[in-house]
């Protein structure tokens, strides 16, 4: 079981690196959009969220947390990334 485990932590723990790519970055809006499909897909993640990532995806300096705040949609995922609120 622990064998299984680690290539889904690993993958995990690459996506999450991929969420909190800097702003303004080439390509970050997109990559962070990507990751966020991720982590919706795993249930981490509730579908208003996501959405405000896909809206942000073509924005790389864009930053999808304040919106996200705004929208108050959310919450436990901004808890979850630490963004104070």
């Amino acid at each position: 079981m622990t064998t299984d485990a680690q290539p889904d932590d690993a993958e995990a723990a690459e996506q999450w690196e991929l969420v909190n790519t800097p702003l303004g970055e080439k390509w970050s809006g997109r990559t962070r959009y990507a990751a966020a499909m991720f982590f919706f897909k795993r249930g981490e993640m509730n579908a208003e969220t996501l959405e405000v990532y896909r809206i942000c995806a073509r924005l790389d300096a864009e930053n999808p947390l304040p919106i996200i705040r705004d929208r108050g949609v959310g919450k436990e995922w901004l808890q979850r990334i630490g963004y104070a609120q």
